[in-house]
């Protein structure tokens, strides 16, 4: 489990695709500090498990499902990434409950100078985003400032832009997505009683 909460701005080194996976290594001097073999860290918000550590920088096995479902399918050495150790038991929970399970990818559509920062979002995760509510883009916890059928809006203060890729993406650029997973649960227990009650 994570907390949207970004530790470090991390740098792909290199990029190893095979036939049905890619391993990445990353530079985080940061989350590598106590980090071991078979950790999890969260990578542009992609809950993966650390493979080996050495010198700074850690390298993870992307499988097919998590490149099909998310951005990591497109990244390159030299590009920059939002990095997250697991959250550890009794500390604070500064974002929201993150799985780092992404759910899709979206698109930065608009940023004012006010941060106020649009998305463009799949259909099927509409109805799991809702005003007020809780999202994370590239592994950043943030709040929703309105939702619509095709897209959302989050408010960024400068320290998200400074500290996060989302101070450098530009419109067109696709990030990955993970809604609330009490929206889904909540979802999912509810849908039985309500086809019951259409009867």
């Amino acid at each position: 489990m994570f907390t949207g909460i970004v530790e470090e701005l991390g740098e792909i080194t290199a990029v190893d695709e095979q036939p049905d996976t890619a391993r990445l290594t990353v530079r985080g001097p940061l989350v590598t500090s106590d980090a071991k073999h078979g950790d999890s860290i969260a990578v542009n918000g992609v809950c993966l498990t650390v493979v080996d550590v050495s010198d700074g920088t850690f390298t993870v096995d992307v499988v097919r499902e998590t490149l099909q479902r998310s951005s990591l399918d497109k990244v390159a050495a030299g590009d920059r990434v939002n990095l997250e150790r697991a959250a550890a038991l009794g500390q604070r929970l500064g974002g929201h409950i993150v799985q780092g399970h992404v759910d899709g990818t979206g698109v930065l559509l608009s940023r004012d100078e006010g941060g106020l920062t649009r998305f463009g979002i799949p259909s099927g995760l509409a109805r799991y985003i809702v005003e007020k509510g809780s999202i994370t883009v590239d592994g950043i916890s943030l709040t929703v400032v309105d939702s619509l059928a095709e897209e959302f809006s989050v408010a960024l203060i400068p320290t998200t832009l400074d500290l996060t890729t989302l101070g450098f993406r530009e419109p067109g650029d696709i990030v990955n997505l993970e809604v609330d997973v009490l929206a889904k649960y909540v979802e999912r227990l509810a849908t039985p009683h309500l086809r019951a009650g259409q009867q």
